[in-house]
């Protein structure tokens, strides 16, 4: 099979701006895969596998491992925005596949920009005595606006943002450390004793939630084209951002079971601001503030995402010229996150935030497994990578698919 690219058709006017080094690359991965996912569904995972949350985590990054390692070897051989557009049309040699797989990546960031634009409304509405519809709208306006500057000074931002929520998570693994909490203990009892069918049922079915928490480490690719030494910088991006992301998540969950009963942690709508104040003593504002950051930057990380690869798709022909336009001074993509915004508007406004997550795991899952199998094609095609390309075991991309497939079938039985 010959290795097949969509010629660019824009000239230097259009081009994005090479400037992202790796530790910007960091901020943008851990921006959006730190935030929502865990501040909102710690305690519904909890709440499914008991003390056994922090395996169901640990479950949920294994899964997520096959996947990341195909698209580390990927965004070497193909540093486009569009990425995951670029790898079906490589590994498959179709035009059509191409521009559907790059519109449901661009679907993914849209439709989880809608569902956290919710998470969003609900913590503000703990501060702010607004209607929610009004919060809504602000949310979105605004976190359109900051994504429509330049990407370095947009993901500056979410970088900042990025280190606050952070710092919101390390502040409970720390406070229960200093408040003699039994983490050793929890970490211990995370094991299951037996294996038992009941235990483990709660176990896989907390796992699928715990996987859409690390949702986010696919988006590296979608600011390749502004990444310097991408061949290198991507690659580490993503391991690097799966690893802190899975190392916060396993001692978050530890450190909420050893400070916290299942039953009050299940029981509330709010579990991070209840550990908080368990093992702080500070007041649960601190932390529902910090939420909202945690939020706020979900949602502009995700409209740079979804704006790129609507770029990258007009760039390259399969989308309308008019969404390859780039600011003169900013270099973005201005018309495509005009574009994205509004959508993100009409479908928060229209459709529940859990109508909203299930449509989002339903299409990430699909696209995990596209991108895999395109891989396993590309391999077999003997095309040699660009030199520095992270390459990996012939294996791990049919690894990825059976993973992949086996959650989303689990997800399609579970609903």
């Amino acid at each position: 099979m010959e290795h097949t690219t969509v010629p660019t058709e824009n000239g230097p006017e259009n081009a994005l701006k090479r400037t992202l080094t790796l530790p910007y690359v960091v901020f943008y991965g851990l921006g959006v895969t730190v935030g929502a996912g865990i501040y909102v569904l710690i305690g519904e995972v909890i709440g499914r596998a008991g003390e056994f949350a922090p395996l169901s985590f640990l479950i949920a990054g294994f899964v997520m491992l096959f996947p990341a390692a195909c698209y580390a070897e990927l965004t070497g051989r193909l540093p486009f925005a569009a990425a995951e557009a670029h790898f079906a049309l490589a590994g498959f040699n179709s035009k059509t596949l191409f521009l559907i797989v790059g519109l449901a990546v661009a679907s993914v960031g849209i439709v989880s920009s809608a569902a956290i634009a919710h998470g969003a409304v609900g913590y503000l509405n703990q501060v702010l005595d607004l209607p929610p519809t009004v919060l809504l709208v602000g949310v979105i306006l605004l976190t359109g606006l900051v994504s429509g500057f330049g990407v370095r000074e947009s993901i500056g931002l979410a970088g900042l943002l990025t280190l606050i929520e952070v710092s919101g998570l390390i502040a409970i693994i720390v406070g229960a450390a200093v408040s003699d909490a039994d983490l050793a203990g929890q970490a211990v009892r995370m094991v299951p004793p037996s294996f038992s069918s009941v235990i483990w049922f709660g176990i896989i079915s907390s796992s699928l939630l715990a996987f859409f928490a690390f949702i986010g480490f696919e988006d590296i690719p979608s600011i390749a084209e502004e990444t310097v030494n991408p061949q290198k910088t991507l690659s580490r991006g993503i391991f690097i951002t799966l690893a802190i992301s899975l190392t916060l998540y396993v001692l978050v969950a530890v450190a909420s079971l050893a400070s916290v009963s299942v039953a009050e942690i299940s029981a509330t709508e709010a579990p991070l601001a209840l550990v908080f104040r368990q093992t702080t003593g500070l007041s649960p504002l601190t932390i529902t503030l910090i939420a909202i950051v945690a939020t706020v930057n979900g949602i502009i990380v995700q409209v740079l995402m979804a704006a790129r690869i609507l770029y990258g798709l007009s760039s390259r022909g399969a989308l309308p010229p008019v969404l390859a336009k780039v600011h003169p001074r900013t270099r973005a993509p201005v018309v495509a996150t005009a574009l994205v915004t509004v959508i993100v508007l009409a479908l928060a406004l229209l459709f529940p935030i859990t109508r909203l997550a299930e449509w989002t795991s339903a299409i990430t899952l699909s696209i995990f497994i596209t991108v895999c199998a395109a891989l396993i094609r590309i391999k077999r095609s003997g095309v040699e990578a660009p030199a520095g390309t992270f390459i990996i075991p012939a294996w791990v991309p049919y690894c990825g698919i059976v993973a992949c497939a086996a959650l989303l079938i689990s997800g399609l039985l579970a609903g």
